[in-house]
């Protein structure tokens, strides 16, 4: 298979990502990168990577972690790898995959910031009532009411929609499909854009059936939403830094704040693990402790006034 000059089958491993998984220039290099850096950590002391056991893995992730890389970069070097120790599995190379059983590292899950719903409300309200705004008002409306990501809404045609019972089908990641309700204002923000989408497609004779268009009947691209709710923003004068997925958060935080089970979150979202829906727990946690420092009789210190007064 190779020659002895290469015991670990790098180059092997890059053919593989280039010809039958057909990767870009750019991600064969950074696959190149990473598995350099950690075969050099693995040391030539070490005759191969039948060598390897999780140990070594784990002490490699810790390595990156001291020379102070950050979560984000030491789990993508844990991804290269896992995928490169994969290819040695099914070349015959290793019986088993080390990295396999070596956990992610914890990342620090920043909160999301959550944007409020009268800036929601206010952001709709504010939109011009032009067959543009009334398109633009079913995508706010649905990136909201249904906590889409902006390729799945991009990705819909005029069939996902079910008007009477107010359901997508929805195409999420891995091409996984789920059902997914919107709400009745969602609902007449789309019979008031419909007659629109049909005007503007009869300049598309494509066979292509996408639910939202742009004026020249094309489908609309994740960017053109982005585009869209930028100007939105500016149109509404709010001061948020809005994109697609706040919206997605916050449909997911204020139906946890109105008391929803995180599954039924979790299966409305497409998340294929829970552990992807939890981070709302917290922004739900940060939320009820405002409430309650705010609300609460007895949540705030007395003041020395306070004693005098009373």
């Amino acid at each position: 298979m190779t020659s002895k000059r290469d015991p670990w089958y790098l180059e092997e491993f890059l053919r593989h990502l280039s010809w039958e998984r057909n990767l870009a220039a750019a991600t064969l290099k950074a696959y190149r990168r990473e598995i350099t850096r950690a075969l050099m950590f693995f040391g030539e002391d070490r005759r191969g990577p039948e060598n390897l056991s999780p140990s070594v893995v784990r002490a490699y992730l810790a390595h990156l972690y001291r020379v102070g890389l950050a979560p984000r970069s030491i789990e993508r070097a844990l991804a290269a790898l896992r995928s490169y120790l994969r290819f040695l599995v099914s070349e015959g190379v290793l019986k088993a995959n080390p990295a396999a059983a070596v956990a992610h590292p914890n990342r620090s899950q920043s909160t999301p910031d959550v944007v409020p719903l009268d800036a929601i409300e206010q952001l709709i309200d504010n939109l011009p009532d032009t067959p543009a705004g009334r398109r633009d008002q079913a995508i706010v409306e649905l990136l909201y009411g249904a906590g889409l990501r902006v390729s799945e809404l991009t990705g819909l045609d005029l069939d996902d929609v079910q008007p009477g019972p107010r359901l997508l089908r929805v195409l999420g990641k891995g091409g996984k499909q789920r059902v997914v309700p919107f709400g009745g204002r969602a609902a007449a923000a789309l019979e008031e854009y419909l007659p629109v989408r049909a005007e503007w497609r009869t300049a598309n004779r494509s066979l292509d059936e996408a639910l939202f268009v742009n004026q020249r009947g094309g489908r609309l691209s994740d960017r053109s939403v982005r585009r869209i709710l930028n100007a939105a923003v500016r149109g509404a004068a709010l001061r948020l830094d809005l994109h697609p997925h706040s919206l997605r958060h916050a449909f997911a935080t204020h139906l946890l704040e109105a008391g929803m089970d995180l599954r039924a979150i979790q299966e409305l979202l497409g998340h294929a693990s829970l552990a992807s829906t939890q981070i709302y727990t917290t922004v739900d946690l940060a939320h009820l402790m405002a409430v309650h420092r705010s609300s609460h009789p007895r949540s705030r210190r007395r003041s020395k006034t306070d004693r005098i007064d009373q």
